[in-house]
């Protein structure tokens, strides 16, 4: 399986004004018209969600802006200590597990540490929750007085990893902010948000990226022929990425649909589990749709086998759905992987030989 280099990106204003997505023109003036004090930022993953927290953060504390409506300048000394990490008036809590994944840990802030005291502790390893201790902390770092001149922002990524103790810890704050303290909450999962956390906030939407924007976007960082991925992906370049990361390539995509017809469960070991399940449901989503008569929509039409049983279709999403359920489970990831290709698989058996395989 071959891998390709993504180079890693900035995710605030650079020294030029130039934002770090070229789609988030709209979504940042938007943003940047909301006069309240929480926002909200949500859509689709892997379409700048977080990029947007981060250009709306540099952008209320940049001391050099000329209106309440432009986003940062990238160049005066506020941006720069937003850059560098070592802003004191700005924290960003994210699960311990997404630093990396983020570009946060190389910064001079770590592990979720309030800029103005560094007195945190440090969350568990591999945790992917944004727990109540982190929250209970930033409502004591907001509590605490500005450093310069343009008041606090507290970012929280991806706002579905709030637990239910440390969601309700936030309501008052977001209810009844303390001094200058501005929040933006960042998600891909709105519905999984508490709903008297979401009625606090001003809300803004974010939708998928024009294709061609984005396909340009993805050649700028390395990609060859990243319209193949683009459409795997749903349209979200971001996700493009993370895919590449994961070691999925254009030449290997369209090759999917079909190593699964012949329980080539070779072709996809290596890669994480849920990105395992992930393709594995878009293989099924399309060949269920070409199987009612309907288009494809992550997969070449070409690529697609035809004679897939609906009804071993069906049988065989109700175990992905079930496998995604219990992805961080210490799985033995070869034989997940051989089993779920090999149900895949039975999909194109006749129907007195297919028995279902039980992972």
């Amino acid at each position: 399986m071959s891998t390709q280099s993504v180079p890693a990106r900035a995710a605030w204003v650079g020294a030029a004004g130039q934002l770090p997505l070229p789609w988030l023109a709209r979504p940042v003036a938007q943003a940047l018209a909301h006069r309240g004090h929480a926002l909200l930022v949500h859509g689709p993953q892997g379409v700048g969600q977080f990029e947007v927290a981060l250009v709306l953060a540099q952008s209320w504390l940049c001391e050099a802006r000329t209106g309440p409506d432009q986003h940062a300048c990238g160049q005066c000394e506020a941006c720069r200590l937003v850059q560098a990490g070592t802003h004191p008036d700005l924290l960003i809590l994210v699960p311990q597990a997404l630093r990396e994944v983020l570009g946060l840990s190389a910064l001079g802030v770590d592990d979720n540490e309030a800029a103005a005291g560094g007195t945190s502790k440090k969350p568990s390893a591999g945790g992917r929750e944004i727990r109540v201790a982190d929250v209970r902390q930033a409502i004591d770092w907001g509590h605490q007085t500005s450093s310069r001149s343009q008041g606090k922002v507290l970012v929280l990524y991806p706002a579905q990893n709030l637990n239910r103790v440390a969601a309700n810890a936030l309501l008052k704050t977001l209810e009844e902010p303390t001094g200058s303290l501005r929040l933006v909450l960042s998600t891909f999962d709105v519905q999984a948000l508490l709903p008297t956390l979401t009625s606090r906030c001003q809300r803004l939407a974010m939708s998928v990226p024009e294709r061609q924007l984005a396909q340009a976007w993805l050649r700028e960082q390395g990609l060859n022929e990243p319209e193949i991925l683009l459409a795997g992906a749903g349209g979200r370049p971001q996700e493009v990425l993370a895919m590449v990361r994961d070691g999925l390539d254009g030449r290997l995509w369209p090759a999917l649909p079909a190593a699964v017809r012949r329980g080539r469960a070779d072709m996809l070991m290596g890669l994480p589990i849920p990105r395992v399940v992930d393709v594995l449901q878009k293989v099924c989503v399309d060949l269920m749709s070409r199987s009612q008569g309907a288009q494809a929509q992550f997969f070449p039409s070409e690529a697609l086998p035809e004679g897939a049983s609906p009804l071993g279709l069906a049988a065989w999403w109700r175990q992905l759905q079930r496998t995604a359920r219990h992805e961080d489970h210490p799985w033995n990831a070869d034989l997940l992987i051989e089993s779920l290709v090999l149900q895949g698989r039975q999909c194109w058996l006749a129907p007195d030989k297919a028995k279902p395989h039980v992972c």
